[in-house]
């Protein structure tokens, strides 16, 4: 039995989602118990991927997503691995069902990363889809443990709530990603010509998915609503402090939420769920 191995596994993801991610952090502190592990095994398998394509610039990046791609299925496929955060991440991936299609999508998104990309509309969606709205189905999967039908019920809603958060990263990141990293996401979009029009037009896609995945979080089980609910508080918060900001200024630097906010907004969504506000 490999019971302490697994649970050094899952507390190996709970510390890397603690140290990348205070707001996520703090929404699966508001999950039910049950299902903090399986969260935190998600985000641990995300953040890895996500490191080896934006940060390991001195190593072979693809060289090092390849091996971590084939380790994945390798992991999933034997049920157990000596990387301790694939190891939690398998345990979820075969205990809740994912389809493995989610995770190629994803895989396929970090792979698009790698690679020099004029985005269009159909490749911008493409990422978008693997990078964020299936890590949401994975979520979606270990919340309603099993029920295929609230499952497909949810699956829209869900997508599109992870669609806003990326939306949200690529103008919280547009700094980065454009000087550093040298990509644009937004098809059809030259930051050298980065204004208020194009701004707004950005900012309205993103709020027609707020609004459909708010609809989708009230109809989430009451052991995942909460959680899920402060992690919309954060970014919706995020994103009203981008659109109050000229674009030059989101462009030059990386806009955050100050952790004494976050703790305000934190107290507010609690109140709002206790009183059945949600």
């Amino acid at each position: 039995m490999k019971n302490l191995y697994n649970e050094i596994s899952y507390k190996t993801s709970k510390i890397v989602t603690r140290k990348y991610s205070t707001s996520f952090s703090m929404g699966i502190y508001f999950l039910d118990r049950k299902f903090h592990n399986a969260i935190y095994a998600i985000y641990g398998f995300v953040r890895l991927a996500d490191e080896i394509v934006d940060t390991f610039h001195e190593h072979d990046k693809a060289k090092l997503l390849l091996k971590f791609k084939e380790d994945t299925y390798e992991a999933i496929q034997s049920g157990i691995s000596l990387n301790p955060v694939l190891n939690s991440f398998q345990e979820v991936v075969n205990k809740y069902n994912i389809d493995l299609e989610l995770i190629e999508a994803f895989l396929h998104s970090m792979e698009m990363d790698l690679q020099k990309i004029d985005y269009d509309r159909k490749t911008y969606e493409r990422y978008i889809l693997g990078s964020a709205e299936v890590v949401g189905l994975m979520c979606l999967k270990v919340f309603v443990e099993g029920d295929e039908k609230a499952y497909n019920t949810l699956k829209y809603f869900a997508m599109k709530l992870g669609s806003a958060f990326q939306k949200i990263n690529f103008l919280r990141d547009l700094n980065a990603d454009y000087y550093q990293l040298g990509r644009v996401y937004f098809p059809g979009v030259d930051m050298t010509k980065f204004d208020y029009q194009t701004k707004q037009e950005i900012e309205k896609d993103i709020e027609v998915d707020f609004a459909l995945g708010l609809e989708g979080i009230r109809r989430l089980p009451k052991s995942s609503r909460l959680g899920v609910y402060i992690a919309f508080v954060y970014y919706y918060q995020l994103f009203q402090r981008i659109k109050n900001l000229p674009p030059t200024e989101i462009l030059n630097k990386r806009i955050r939420i100050p952790n004494n906010k976050k703790i305000r907004l934190l107290f507010k969504s609690y109140i709002k769920h206790t009183l059945n506000l949600l």
